[in-house]
């Protein structure tokens, strides 16, 4: 049973909001989150009945915020504010994106700075425990006055309008509320504002590619493990006193884990002492800590941010304890958007690095006796040539997806919103990133386990032997060429659910204790 998260004052941790994304935990405002949205909305309520104007109670928005608006016209103006703003385009998003979004946002209006009422912020929750997920197009946000667009989609649903996924089916939103016994939300003043001037969507999809990026920046470290054994290489470089003179901790980490891994290898004692004639072994072997490790440092930095972000209420106007309205720039992006750019670098390298390890298991001058391209019978079979080539094509599109998005701002609102992050579109382009260093790395394992029955009768160490029989209850062993695709997305879908990460952490809990 998915843990039910309580939202009121306390940040939302990481987990939680993957639990809820993904997991479907249900969600439950706090009572006294509760009573606080009550008494900050009086104060909304006592300026929109006041004469002098307020922006975002009883006034335009963006460019338009000279205009007063009478108290006649303030439902319209709500409803247009949405129905204008739910302008995207493009293919729907990931439900899980769509339910991070939602979370983030009740996050924010359970944090009492908004000016919303009870009843809305208690309809949201009903939606995601509901599991009806509007339907939020690709493209629509620029990562500053929030992610509007999307953020429109889903408070259009909440209003009884537009088109959302319940139960498998995409169905109109009304039809949706009134089988799960909600009623539409007609919105009152300040509400629509608040219900879409912040960045969750590009934060909801930061969270996703951190706890997806710790899966596999370990997984790395074991696939390095395996090439290293694969290629004969020696442990000697990870070991501790040498990666101390560089005290950089994601190195460290990394260092311990490979050589953890390589624990008691019978392949990498087969050629230790002064027999073996190489000096060292290939850069994509031996510097594998310290790229790996500049990969978890990095992402050490963006998950403190994203931390920050999560103890944050982003709107705007915010509505202060002493009922003060006040206008301000929090609903920028950039802070989100510069690391959600960050990331892709190291995945695009991380990928990078194993792309050139399996490049060597393959080539017959460079693998130390292995057959040309791990064929059964090279010339007849082309054993995992093609796999590489498959590793370089997607390799080449994540250096595309470094390229940063932050840097390419573009004037909006009649030169109001005259600079904008383009947060939302780093995360997407983040998404894609993590999906392609989940296939480089499954290519990896797949020819790694490939490369180490080869070299049988010498075994492997037990965490190795351990991931390569994992391999082996989805992907047959070496034999005549098959098709190749299907063992690619079997050995994805193992490293996606756990599994490898499982038998992983079991392997080096036995040896070495906890590494992280």
């Amino acid at each position: 049973m998915p843990e039910l998260v309580h939202l009121g004052a306390d940040p939302l941790r990481a987990e939680q909001v993957v639990a809820v994304a993904r997991g479907r935990a249900a969600v439950e405002l706090t009572e006294s989150a509760r009573k606080n949205l009550a008494s900050t909305r009086q104060h909304i309520d006592a300026l929109a009945e006041a004469t002098k104007p307020t922006y975002g109670v009883s006034t335009g928005f963006g460019a338009l915020a000279v205009r007063h608006i009478p108290i006649e016209s303030r439902v319209a103006l709500q409803r247009s504010l949405i129905r204008s703003h739910a302008a995207g385009a493009g293919q729907p998003v990931e439900t899980e994106v769509v339910r991070a979004l939602m979370l983030l946002r009740l996050r924010t209006l359970a944090s009492g700075y908004t000016g919303v009422r009870p009843v809305t912020a208690d309809t949201l929750a009903r939606l995601l425990n509901a599991e009806i997920t509007p339907i939020v197009p690709e493209y629509g946000s620029l990562g500053c006055s929030g992610d509007l667009a999307p953020l429109a989609a889903v408070a259009l649903a909440l209003m009884g309008e537009g088109e959302v996924v319940h139960e498998g089916q995409v169905v109109p939103a009304a039809q949706a509320l009134a089988r799960a016994g909600i009623e539409p939300v007609v919105l009152a003043e300040k509400e629509g504002l608040a219900l879409t001037n912040g960045t969750d969507g590009m934060l909801g999809m930061l969270l996703l590619a951190c706890a997806d990026l710790r899966l596999l920046f370990d997984l790395a470290d074991i696939t390095a493990a395996m090439s290293v054994e694969a290629l004969l290489g020696t442990d000697r470089p990870f070991a501790a006193d040498l990666q101390a003179l560089r005290p950089h901790p994601g190195q460290a980490v990394s260092a311990s884990r490979i050589h953890a891994a390589l624990a008691g290898s019978g392949i990498v004692a087969s050629h230790r002492g002064p027999d073996c004639p190489r000096v060292q072994d290939a850069y994509s072997l031996r510097c594998a800590p310290q790229v790996h490790g500049a990969a978890r440092d990095t992402l050490t930095h963006v998950e403190l941010v994203a931390d920050r972000e999560l103890a944050a209420a982003v709107d705007n106007p915010v509505v202060l304890p002493d009922g003060r309205v006040e206008s301000n720039g929090n609903f920028h992006g950039a802070p989100v958007a510069y690391v959600l750019d960050f990331l892709a670098i190291p995945v695009a390298d991380l990928a990078s690095i194993a792309e050139r390890r399996t490049d060597r298991m393959l080539d017959v001058a460079r693998s130390h006796g292995l057959p040309a391209f791990l064929a059964h019978d090279p010339g007849v079979d082309s054993g995992h040539m093609i796999a590489q080539y498959t590793q370089a094509a997607v390799v080449s599109e994540l250096k595309r997806l470094a390229v940063p998005s932050s840097v390419d701002s573009i004037p909006s609102s009649a030169m109001q919103e005259d600079h904008v992050s383009m947060g939302w579109s780093a995360a997407r382009k983040l998404r894609k990133a993590v999906e392609g260093l989940r296939t480089v790395l499954a290519i990896e394992l797949l020819t790694a386990a490939r490369a180490l029955d080869f070299r049988s009768p010498l075994e492997p160490a037990p965490v190795t032997a351990a991931v390569r029989d994992l391999v082996r209850t989805r992907v047959p062993g070496p034999g005549p060429d098959r098709h190749l695709a299907p063992e690619i997305a079997a050995t994805e879908e193992l490293i996606a659910s756990g599994a490898v990460t499982e038998v992983v952490n079991t392997g080096l809990g036995l040896a070495r204790g906890a590494l992280r």
